[in-house]
């Protein structure tokens, strides 16, 4: 009877089990002799991975504030200026000067308007952007597409012979035809801006007006830029440098002088623009370089260089700006010329004269985000390489 009882039942503790219920291992997680793992050893692991993962989450907040504060930091050490006039303007004034400007059809898309001056006064940056202070020597408009992959610089000559507005500041001035650049003479960035507004029916959403002379100082910080020259020529003033056919390594001072050199060439500006355009191809090269990101220092140096070197709109951030640019590459920049038909002679000056429908399609092309459609349309134009002839030929 006994034995019997044995073989029916056999005991845990206090409890008595029927033998032939084999105990089942816990599926979650037993041990060999198929008991569960106990609450306790679970609820460790379970704060454990609390742990971890709250550190990592702390980790990367404090690197994503710590950036947020430096680009902040840098934004704050940048000029900026009142780049479409609405300071001082009432609400009706500013929606009525709203109502007239172009309005956004792709979301997405983004617009800078780059204002290049040559102030060779680097003593007395402050007044850089207000009228009276001379014309630009390069107006580009910079068009990043929707998806944030690809870039357009589009030169619009100085010399291209368009409408201007009427002058913010001055009511003598303006309301006329007259070379693109004296917009910005005759009534500084915000004039500039309604003007290239005008023309290319494109809304500008933020203004970067380039010191070249600053860049000097951009160039340095990322240790000289290489620029690929096809035609040798020497710069018309001291020191007289001469630019060999070839990669050029070339540090501040010596890039400086070749973007300045125009008078030179048979189609001058048009070259001067193309080495312009070239030189901020370079930077981007270097400064996206793997050498400057990794390096704290050099990194450091070449962005507090660009905050003394640039004036931008009062809304400009410096650190939606370096995301929207954060996957371009030299490679995925495309430089264009405004459309026009050369030279021309009017009211005894030399200007360049538009080509009213094609510049049409090409602007279409930007506010509808298809500058890539009309570049397949228009292969040539994205050829810049060449000049228009070399000193001498």
């Amino acid at each position: 009877m006994a034995n019997e009882t044995q073989r029916k039942t056999y005991s845990i503790g206090r409890a008595k089990v029927p033998a032939q219920k084999a105990v089942v291992p816990d599926q979650r997680g037993g041990g060999d002799d198929g008991r569960p793992v106990k609450p306790k050893r679970r609820n460790r692991r379970r704060l454990m991975f609390i742990v971890i993962g709250s550190t990592i989450a702390l980790l990367l907040g404090l690197i994503a504030g710590g950036t947020f504060l430096y680009y902040r930091s840098i934004d704050s050490d940048i000029r900026r200026t009142d780049a479409f006039g609405t300071s001082g303007q009432t609400q009706a004034e500013q929606a009525q000067q709203e109502a007239t400007r172009p309005q956004v059809e792709v979301v997405g898309a983004m617009n800078f308007l780059l204002l290049g001056s040559d102030s060779r006064d680097p003593d007395n940056p402050d007044r850089r952007g207000s009228a009276g202070m001379g014309r630009t020597d390069a107006i580009i408009l910079l068009h990043i597409d929707a998806a944030h992959g690809k870039a357009y610089l589009i030169s619009l000559p100085r010399d291209l012979y368009v409408h201007i507005p009427q002058s913010p500041t001055n009511s003598r001035l303006g309301n006329k035809d007259a070379k693109i650049n004296a917009a910005f003479a005759w009534g500084g960035v915000p004039l500039a801006v309604r003007t290239v507004e005008a023309y290319t029916s494109v809304r500008i959403d933020h203004v970067i007006l380039v010191d070249f002379a600053g860049f000097q100082q951009v160039t340095d910080a990322l240790g000289g830029v290489d620029l690929n020259n096809d035609c040798a020529f020497t710069s018309i003033a001291e020191p007289y440098r001469h630019f060999p056919v070839g990669v050029n390594h070339l540090n501040g001072a010596a890039a400086l002088d070749y973007v300045r050199q125009r008078q030179q060439f048979p189609d001058s500006d048009f070259t001067r623009m193309r080495h312009q355009r070239e030189f901020l191809k370079a930077l981007l090269d270097k400064a996206i370089s793997t050498d400057t990101l990794r390096n704290p220092i050099k990194l450091n140096a070449f962005l507090k260089s660009v905050a003394k070197a640039i004036t931008v709109d009062k809304d400009f951030s410096l650190a939606d700006t370096a995301f929207a640019f954060r996957n371009l590459g030299s490679s995925d920049l495309t430089m264009l010329v405004s459309p026009n038909r050369g030279s021309a002679m009017v009211n005894k000056e030399s200007v360049v004269m538009p080509d009213p429908d094609r510049a049409k399609a090409l602007y279409d092309a930007v506010v509808k985000d298809m500058v890539a459609d009309w570049i397949a349309q228009n292969p040539l134009a994205a050829t810049t390489t060449r000049t228009g002839g070399c000193p001498g030929r």
